[in-house]
Formats: structure tokens, sequence, C-alpha cells
């Protein structure tokens, strides 16, 4: 994070591996006991014993998410009376800049984060030679660290220091950041400071570069940090010896050339006049704040491409191959006591994360995700068997850097949910349908799979109606009024439970077709169980229904859509297939009104584009793009953006940056392996012109789409194989009622007009 000041400037650091604790126990002798006693209780409708008998599957707290520090800048004092101040983050080259003017001289700082190199860099020049004198310090909140300078190396700071162990004096995860200085060689001085000699000094250089690595000691989710074996120092000292021989220009150029590898994948246009004005924005400079501000009265189309793009750039910067998952806050959280720890929540919010990855190009991204599922399963198969005695492995609604498996606790309404590792599952076999990578399908989904769906079905028992229900079950977060008139939130069969599961058995099973693995006997199994889970039923007021008895809500306009996950992200419940369910999910997201987290606003936008309901998807469109005073932290769920475009609950998360992005590619374009939906929930008076470029969709294929005064211009869709063995794909293409059948062989782009007529191959 780059806070732009003037005479004193602050870098705020995070790395990605810095948490507290070590690796946990996630199980419980106990839990089998209390797992019998609440079913009981809710068998015999004694929801509200059951929700206090939950406790005893209470599975303790999360570890926490700690930030690294901060590079701190002091220029001199003539630095407080400065004009002509600018500060930009360019999306395109993922580099953050200030400049100003000091006495006639302009001065400017340049930032970036390079992934190839694992750098974080700062340059710091003047118009005027000789002009560019400051301290720089590095600085960290956390109370076990000191900060040096390196007797080798004159020009280096180092930080080092330790994140809390489990317990008390235990050992935690050790880190250390360095930062080296380079001045200009024919001008400026660098010296110790001479308060605490901890800090460096700058004198009438032309520029200057700052240059950060940083390392950890964690090695992974199951090693404690005791036993670990990496030096954090010596792995930071060692990138500056990767990069010894780069200059700053080289450093950036492969920062760039890596980083638009990835974002110009997509280009997304949208504008309100004549085609010929595309390219003709010549509008008046607005700072950002004032472009939300002013979003409900000029509702700018640009601010929502501005938006979508900040959400790819957002996943490019926190979630690559190698990194963590990205969690609550992402690696911008600046908390030692971050809100709800930082964590990784899989009730919506990490699934929401990596939403726009698939579908906004960028697979690689979600590595970390699947990674972590990884380690989740394996801490998820010692719970199933203790605390469940079941196979196979379960995760709950909350994570951390130690795949942390069991509940959480405090409350039963988000703490008795076994249901998280399975909803992660559901991204494998999305993954699959959009890439056709079988390899990823064998090696690493359908395991994957196979253990997350022996689960569920012993998690699975017979309930009086005939069909399999999943007790105890909550409804992520909510409540319901009991037939004794008290507040509950453990019954049976929730909704969202039973969505889940289908996805979850209809994944298996379509990965064991393409796998050739049909006589699998979990495979048969599984099969044969779909047939006996209880149906999405409709409510008495025709909206969806949330538990499985038809009880009172409290809040009618509670924040979760746990309901409607058949709906969006899940695909039990579609126009073509489940119209009457349509109906109701229609009556269900107007009964849940629109206020609610930035999150639930995201998610609110994508059921409405499911729904092709154009108006509607706008509205929350509208609705998210508000402006949050920063300094408000208080809970209170309305959304809203910041000044820096994040997204806030409020307080901040990151999770409808990305959901925002995943939800207007809902609206230009939807798919499934057999379907292609071009512009179905387009809101064509508000985006009358526009084009995207480069979206995925499923079955491998990549499209591009025009459209002119609100009708379809041109679709463009082809392959790109990626290695992957694809020939011939046929997909039916939708564009408001009129429909083709496409037949798309690999490396040639099929463009066709609005009336589906093929007007140009290559």
């Amino acid at each position: 994070m780059v806070w732009g000041g003037v005479a004193a400037e602050t870098i705020q650091l995070n790395e990605d591996t810095l948490w507290t604790g070590a690796p946990g126990n996630y199980t419980d002798p106990d839990a089998p006991k209390a797992l019998a006693q609440v079913r009981n209780l809710v068998h015999e409708a004694q929801f509200v014993q059951a929700t206090q008998a939950s406790a005893g599957l209470f599975g303790g707290p999360t570890q926490v998410y700690q930030p690294l520090g901060d590079i701190k800048l002091q220029f001199d004092g003539s630095h407080f009376n400065y004009g002509a101040y600018s500060r930009e983050l360019d999306l395109d080259t993922a580099t953050a800049r200030v400049q100003y003017t000091v006495g006639g001289v302009e001065f400017r700082r340049e930032h970036f984060a390079s992934n190839p190199d694992q750098i974080i860099a700062t340059s710091i020049s003047a118009s005027s030679p000789g002009s560019v004198s400051f301290t720089v310090s590095l600085d960290c909140a956390l109370p076990d660290h000191r900060v040096h300078i390196n007797n080798d190396h004159k020009n280096q700071i180092v930080l080092i220091g330790s994140c809390s162990g489990q317990q008390p004096g235990s050992t935690g995860i050790q880190f250390a950041a360095v930062l080296e200085l380079e001045i200009s060689a024919g001008n400026g001085v660098v010296s110790r400071l001479d308060d605490d000699g901890n800090g460096l000094r700058v004198e009438g250089a032309d520029w200057a570069v700052l240059l950060l690595s940083a390392s950890s000691s964690f090695q992974g989710p199951f090693t404690n940090p005791a036993n670990s074996t990496r030096n954090p120092t010596s792995l930071a000292l060692l990138a500056f010896q990767e990069v010894a021989k780069l200059s700053y220009s080289d450093l950036w150029s492969r920062h760039v050339d890596d980083y638009q590898s990835l974002f110009r994948r997509v280009l997304l246009q949208l504008w309100t006049g004549a085609a010929a004005e595309a390219d003709d924005r010549a509008v008046a400079v607005r700072t950002t704040a004032e472009r939300i501000r002013s979003f409900q009265e000029d509702q700018d189309p640009a601010f929502v491409e501005l938006l979508f793009q900040f959400g790819r750039y957002l996943l490019i910067s926190s979630s690559r191959p190698g990194t963590q998952v990205s969690n609550l806050q992402g690696i911008w959280n600046p908390d030692v006591k971050p809100a709800w720890d930082c964590a990784p929540h899989l009730n919506i919010n990490l699934e929401m994360n990596y939403w726009p990855s698939l579908p906004c190009n960028l697979r690689e991204c979600q590595e970390p995700l699947f990674d972590h599922i990884q380690a989740l399963s394996i801490s998820g198969s010692q719970t199933a068997k203790v605390n469940y005695e079941a196979s196979g492995w379960v995760v709950h609604h909350v994570s951390d850097l130690w795949a942390k498996s069991s509940a959480y606790e405090r409350d039963a309404r988000w703490a008795i949910w076994p249901m998280g590792g399975a909803w992660l599952c559901t991204h494998l076999w999305e993954y699959y349908t959009y890439t056709m990578d079988k390899d990823f399908l064998q090696k690493t989904a359908y395991p994957l799979l196979k253990g997350c769906a022996s689960f569920l079905v012993d998690w699975l028992i017979k309930g009086p109606q005939g069909y399999l229900e999943t007790n105890p079950s909550t409804s992520p977060e909510h409540v319901f009024v009991a037939p004794d008139g008290k507040q509950a939130s453990v019954s049976y069969s929730s909704t969202m439970d039973m969505a889940i599961i289908k996805e979850i058995f209809s994944a298996l099973v379509s990965a064991a077709e393409v796998l050739n693995m049909t006589e699998d006997p979990l495979v048969q199994n599984v099969g044969e169980i779909q047939s006996k889970l209880s149906p999405t039923k409709t409510a008495k007021d025709g909206s969806i229904m949330e538990w499985a008895l038809d009880f009172e809500d409290p809040e009618v306009q509670h924040r979760h859509l746990s309901h409607l996950f058949g709906l969006f992200p899940g695909h039990t419940i579609t126009i073509e297939k489940n119209p009457d369910l349509c109906k109701a999910a229609e009556k269900t997201l107007y009964k849940r009104g629109e206020n609610g987290p930035g999150w639930s606003t995201t998610w609110k936008i994508a059921c409405w584009a499911r729904l092709r309901n154009s108006e509607q998807a706008y509205k929350m469109v509208k609705h998210l793009i508000q402006p949050v005073d920063p300094d408000k932290t208080t809970i209170d769920f309305e959304g809203g953006l910041y000044s820096n475009l994040f997204t806030a609950h409020p307080p901040f998360q990151i999770d409808a940056n990305f959901g925002f992005t995943a939800a207007v590619a809902e609206m230009l374009v939807q798919s499934t392996m057999l379907d292609l939906y071009i512009l179905p929930a387009l809101p064509r008076e508000k985006w009358p012109n526009g084009s995207v470029k480069g979206l995925k969709v499923r079955g491998g294929l990549t499209v591009d789409v025009s459209w002119r005064e609100g009708d379809l211009h041109e679709v463009g869709v082809w392959q790109e194989n990626d290695g992957q063995e694809i020939n011939l794909v046929k997909k039916m293409l939708h564009y408001r009622g009129r429909t083709t059948e496409a037949t798309i062989s690999s490396r040639t782009v099929y463009t066709f007009d609005v009336g589906f007529k093929l007007v140009e191959e290559i």
C-alpha cells in the first residue's frame, strides 16, 4: 500500500506467510457424542436446544494474519509547501506513482512489486540535479522485532522478527525484510542516521532506488516453525544476488512483461455515445474519489470498466503460483488485529475471491486456491475421521495458513457448517470445464472430489420423510424462529447444504465419465444417492425456502444469499431447466432487498445476471458504487467503495472487488458446456455501446463480443487449446431468442454477426 504522502511517506508492507501460531490439532474425540446429541434434538424438533448443544462441536479460533511492517520516508521541511500534486495507480503496468513540485522542482516517486524477481521497488527522482534528499527506515508493529544496518552492506537496512507462537514463549514464524538503497553515481551521499543508527539518510542525489525483499521461515502448513530449516534473512538477501546485474528499468520491464501477459488478456470498453466516439474520452480529469461520488448522477460506464479491471489487477497482484491463497483483506491488511483475523472465510468470501479467475482469463491465479484445498484435504481427513467418524475430508467455514479444518467457535450460526470444503471443491470441476485440462482433472481435481464426496456420503443420514438429510445443518450466519417462538440456527438439510452436495455429486459423476471411471464404487453410490436428496422447495410466500422447514425469518434482508447457491455460483437452478424455481429465486432476491455489505451486493449482481434481469443487475451495480468514509470501521453491512476503489463491508474486505469483476462478466457472457449466452444481462440503456475481448467460457473457448446501440454487433469465438487435445467443440449460440449451432475447431477464430451469420473465419 502506497499512501502517497509528501513530506512523509509510508509504504505499507505485507508478506503473505506471516501468521500467528503453528500447525494445530483439528480433532476432538468428544465430538461424536455431541454430534449424536445434536442430531437427536433436531429429530425431536428441539431446535433451540440443538443450537445450544452444538457448542460441543466447536473447534476453536483461527490464527491471525500479520502485517510485515512499513518503509518510512521523511523529506525535509520544504516539502510541506508543495504544489501540482498527483498520485495514480496505472492498472496497465501495475505501477503506483506520486508527483508534486517544491520550489519549481518536480519530484516523482514510482513503486511496483515484481513477481518474477520477488522485489518491491521504489524510485525517487527530481527534475533538478542534486535535489533528492530524504531519510529512510523500516518499522514494524509486531512486538518481537529489531532493525539494524547490515554490517556487510552499509546501504542495507535489515528488519528481523517473529510472529507470536501457539503458546506464550513458543516459536512462531520468523521473518526478515531487507531494504537496499542505491543512489546516483555522480551526486549524493548516503549516511547512517545519528539518532538510532537503524535508518539511512540521502543528501543531494539526482535519484535513489529502494529495493525490498522479504521472506519467512514458513515451510508449509504442517511444519512447526520451531522445526523450520528456512533462514528468512538469508533468503531475503539471496533475492538481491539474483537481481544484482539488473538496472531499475530492467526490473520494471521484467515486472511489466510478466504482469501484462495476464492483464492484457481481457479488454472491456463501455460508452454511451455513437460508435465513433469510442476512443474520444476527453473529459475533465477527476480524482477517483470524485468519480465515485458522482456516479449516482453521471453513471459513467468508463468507471465500471475501471472497477472491473481493478478486480483483475488485484487478483493478479495477490494470487500467483507459489503464493498463499488470497485472504479476507488480502496482502493489503494494515492491522495486527485485523477484522475476522483476515482469515479465508469459506462460506462465501474465499470462493468469491476466485470467481473472476476463470471467466476473466486468469486461470493461473487460481493455483494457490488448489494448493490450499490440497492442504485442507489432509487436515480435514483427520477432522472427518475423529469428529464425525466419517471417511473423506471436511472443512468448515473458516481456515488459516495452517489449514484449519475444524469448526470455529462462539456461535453455531457460522461454526456449525461442514460444507466449506465442498464449496471449494466446486472450483475444481469449474476449472476443468473452462480449461478442458484432463491432466488436472485426473491428478488434482478427481482425487479431491472423491475425498469430498466420500465425506458427504457418510454425512448424509436418512430422514423421517425418506430423503437423505444433513444434520446438524445451518444456513450460514442466519437464524430462524423455531416453533416455540425462540430463535435458533441449527436444524436439518438447509437449502444451501443440499445445493452444494448436488453440485459435488454431479461434478464427481461428470468427472468420472470424462476419465472413464464410472465403475468406481463411490461414483456408482453417488449416482444412486442423487435421486434421494431433498429437492429445492418454495415457501408459502413464493420465495426459495432457506431451511428444510418453512420457518419464520426474523431478518428477511439478511446479507447472505445462501439458499440461492443453486442459482449462482451453482447450476441446479436455471431458466431453461427450472423456470418456476427461477421465479421463486427472483422473489427471494426482491425479498432480500438491496442493502448489505459489498460482497452481498456483488453476489446479487451475479444472481440477477443469471436470471437475465439486466435492470436489477445494473441497479445493484449502481448500489455498490457509493462512497464510504474510510474512518468508519463499525460493522454496518452497508457496502460501498473507499476512495481508492477498495470495497467496504464495512470495515474493509477485498472480496467484493473480485465479486464485482466476475458479476460484470456474467452480465456480458454466460455459458454451459453446450451453450453460450451472449449479452444475457446487458443494461442496454446504460451501456448501449461497448465491447469485451478475451473472456473465457466453458468448453475451453475464448469470446469477443461487441455491441452497438444496445444490440449485438459481432461475436468472435475460438479455442486457444493451451496444449490440450481439443479438435472440435460444438456450441449453441444464444442471443435474445436467436439460436444457432457452431462448430469451433482449434486455432480458428469464427466471427458471427447479430443474425449469427458467419462473417469471418481466420
